[in-house]
């Protein structure tokens, strides 16, 4: 009936342009379910749709009225397939949840804790659809290059301390 697709998967109430059959146009908000987005309404059991226009009371429209339903004003999901360190978003501290000043062993600790909940094979026996696999490998990637680039980085500060020796005095 309706599309998947990454515009219409915002959840809560969503602002809408919808032009109905007869050409009617109105402006407004689609109320939706606590926990449902608009895919889910759309594609649901019921022959009606709540609607809040922005100039009117709440009424109900039928679905088989429906000509063209356009989200509005619907932020853009993170890029997260752009790869593991590409794109603006990529600071290794917030993937992994801890702060700038953590320990060898703090990174670790959260590194171990997001791997377990995050690795592909966790899920491997469970019946996912496609882009949740993908999700999850994507987000396995992330943490495992957030890793990396700490551990790279505190190995690199480690190497260039430099030792201190202390020469015996002749007398």
């Amino acid at each position: 009936m309706f599309e998947r697709g990454g515009r219409d998967r915002a959840e809560g109430p969503v602002s809408v342009e919808i032009i109905l059959e007869d050409g009617q146009e109105l402006y407004g908000q689609l109320v939706m379910p606590p926990g449902r987005n608009l895919v889910e309404v759309l594609n649901s059991a019921s022959q009606f749709l709540e609607f809040e226009p922005t100039n009117g009371n709440r009424i109900f429209i039928a679905k088989s009225a429906l000509r063209t339903i356009m989200p509005m004003n619907v932020p853009e999901a993170p890029d997260l397939w752009a790869g593991p360190t590409q794109g603006g978003s990529f600071d290794p501290f917030s993937v992994l949840g801890i702060s700038h000043g953590a320990s060898r062993a703090e990174m670790r600790e959260a590194y171990v804790a997001l791997a377990k909940i995050y690795h592909p094979d966790r899920y491997a026996a469970s019946d996912l659809p496609q882009e949740v696999r993908n999700y999850l490998a994507v987000m396995a990637r992330r943490i495992n290059a957030a890793y990396e680039a700490l551990e790279s980085a505190q190995k690199k500060a480690t190497a260039k301390q430099e030792p201190v020796f202390t020469r015996r005095g002749h007398a």
